[in-house]
């Protein structure tokens, strides 16, 4: 990352530095429960860290329409609260070991305990929200949880097998992409934002959200175990075909594409090497392709804040797109 990109993000973290303080006050209270073992894996969790961008954008979003008020804490809270919960179901669902370099709380705990500490989190997210007395929260909240279990059966559904681009953009926008722009959401609705502001914030968190799921992707194989904290091409392994393979799957030769179902059809590199799927991307360009639709994604983000009266809120929001694609982990 170059150095003018640091110091925009110090400048950015300077900005939400107090809210995200309050905020990482505000989880360690909500992650204590009367039932020890979900205190335990909920202040895990919470201890592995985690970039925060979700409860960043809702602040950012409630703070360019001039909101100062305490229900962006407590939502910025619910928004980190929902992706934990998230975590530790595809980690269960995808049999993980490791989630930033730490191993992941199933392997501690167990599934049985981490599954329920997981509903645990969706609910508590759910009350912590309704001290808003807001339906409209409630609604956008209710909506999201849909969408991603909804995204999150549709993958299981299609592990092992080749997606269309249009079924991976489905995916990632349930998956990922949906808390972005329900983040967005919820900051514009506390600013009592009009439907021209919220439209526009919604549709940039889609756009920063599917850059970063595509980024996620590619990281996932190019990066180091190191830099990731989890094995590389995990999902590959897991049978998830993300936007790198579906290019070279319809874009390489008929031996390159068999190397690739190889892969998919054992869930792992057992008939074909990593190496080789990596050289098969690398041959038809396909990790290039798959940064030029995130880089255009960024854009689509940072085109939709036109609306927005310029601040420095403003200003963070349209530097977060470059630090979404250019970031290395």
């Amino acid at each position: 990352m170059s150095t003018l990109a640091i110091a925009t993000a110090r400048e950015v973290f300077d900005l939400l530095r107090d809210d995200l303080t309050a905020i990482e006050r505000e989880l360690g209270r909500d992650a204590v429960s009367s039932v020890d073992t979900i205190t335990e894996i909920a202040e895990y969790l919470r201890g592995g860290g985690g970039k925060r961008i979700r409860p960043s954008l809702l602040l950012l979003a409630a703070r360019c329409l001039g909101y100062d008020g305490s229900g962006m804490i407590r939502l910025g809270a619910v928004v980190e609260l929902v992706h934990t919960a998230t975590l530790v179901h595809d980690d269960i669902i995808d049999g993980a070991d490791t989630r930033r370099g730490r191993p992941s709380a199933n392997t501690t705990w167990g599934n049985e305990k981490c599954v329920l500490a997981g509903d645990w989190l969706y609910m508590q997210a759910f009350h912590i929200a309704l001290e808003e007395r807001n339906f409209k929260v409630l609604d956008l909240l209710i909506s999201l949880t849909q969408q991603m279990v909804e995204g999150e059966l549709l993958q299981i559904q299609k592990l092992g097998r080749p997606v269309s681009e249009a079924e991976y953009y489905d995916l990632i926008f349930r998956k990922t992409a949906c808390l972005f722009s329900v983040s967005m959401q919820l900051g514009a609705t506390l600013a009592g934002a009009s439907a021209e502001q919220e439209e526009a914030l919604a549709c940039y968190g889609r756009g920063v959200g599917l850059a970063f799921q595509i980024v996620d992707d590619v990281l996932d194989l190019t990066a180091t175990e190191e830099v990731l904290g989890k094995p590389v091409a995990s999902d590959l392994r897991e049978g998830k075909t993300t936007l790198p393979v579906i290019h070279s799957l319809e874009h390489g030769t008929a031996a390159e594409r068999e190397v690739i179902r190889h892969v998919l059809e054992d869930g792992g590199f057992v008939r074909s090497s990593r190496e080789q799927v990596q050289e098969i991307l690398h041959r038809n360009g396909s990790v290039e392709y798959a940064m030029a639709a995130a880089d255009r994604y960024a854009e689509q983000g940072r085109e939709a804040l036109v609306p927005i009266e310029d601040s420095e809120f403003k200003r963070a929001l349209l530097w977060v797109p470059d630090f979404v694609v250019a970031r290395d982990k």
